[in-house]
């Protein structure tokens, strides 16, 4: 089989990544497991197997997005594939996803707790009905977050709503489905044609129930992420191959489902 492609990555520029990675750490009370900078990503990509990553962008507030975008711009490569973001917040929120089109990005990364934002607001369906029109992927943080309360912003129910009223939307589900909610995405979400990423569950689930629900969910969307720095690559690698899905299932996962899906934007 030809390079994994990781679905859910995170870096940033190395002039800011010391700072940034130190500062996530003490939020989340986790450690890093590399130093955020793209060199360290590309790095645990050779040792892992990986031939390309999504970089997920976080605006975490609306004046980050030139910046943001810059930056993706030069780091864009066959191994990196830059995914900016746009706070919802954002005056010029639509300009600003035409423009990540334009310039021939893929998607856009969302996080409803470092964005402050319910999942499903009257006020974020006008960025939807864009991020549609524009055929853009959708990569959004769904679950709690390691690193805020336990507020339901992004929990299944509200995940099933907006793949409802946005039925073509490339809405991709982090961390199978929503983490730390996972009995409830295994009642609501999986079974339905939602892509999921599996990024920071392997770790935490048994190894029966992530298993079971892999096996339940349509295996073309079904995507590899690792959310690294904050989880290893080769350690989540690990942990799928362990699960015995089988080698079809596992090229669909680790690289088929992704050229798909990319491709379609």
């Amino acid at each position: 089989m030809k390079g994994v492609i990781d679905f859910h990555t995170h870096a940033f520029p190395d002039e800011l990544a010391e700072r940034a990675i130190r500062s996530l750490e003490i939020e989340g009370e986790i450690r890093a497991f590399h130093d955020g900078r793209v060199s360290s990503l590309l790095a645990s990509m050779d040792s892992s197997g990986i031939e390309t990553s999504v970089v997920c962008s976080i605006a975490t507030k609306p004046s980050q997005f030139e910046p943001i975008f810059s930056w993706s711009k030069k780091i864009a490569s066959e191994r990196i594939i830059p995914f900016p973001s746009v706070h919802p917040n954002d005056p010029q929120y639509s300009e600003r996803i035409s423009l990540i089109k334009k310039e021939g990005f893929r998607g856009i990364k969302l996080h409803p707790f470092y964005q402050d934002f319910d999942l499903y607001e009257e006020r974020l369906m006008p960025f939807y009905e864009k991020v549609c029109e524009e055929s853009l992927i959708l990569v959004v943080h769904t679950g709690f977050d390691i690193a805020f309360p336990r507020i339901r912003r992004a929990d299944p129910e509200k995940i099933l709503k907006v793949i409802t009223r946005f039925p073509k939307m490339k809405f991709v589900a982090t961390h199978l489905g929503a983490w730390e909610q996972w009995e409830e995405a295994k009642d609501m979400l999986i079974g339905r044609e939602i892509y999921m990423e599996i990024s920071c569950s392997l770790e935490s689930l048994p190894k029966e129930l992530a298993r079971e629900m892999l096996l339940s969910h349509p295996k073309e969307y079904i995507l590899f992420g690792t959310d690294s720095p904050w989880t290893g690559q080769e350690e989540t690698l690990s942990a799928l191959k362990g699960l015995d899905l089988g080698d079809d299932m596992e090229r669909l996962i680790l690289r088929d489902n992704a050229i798909s899906l990319l491709g379609t934007a």
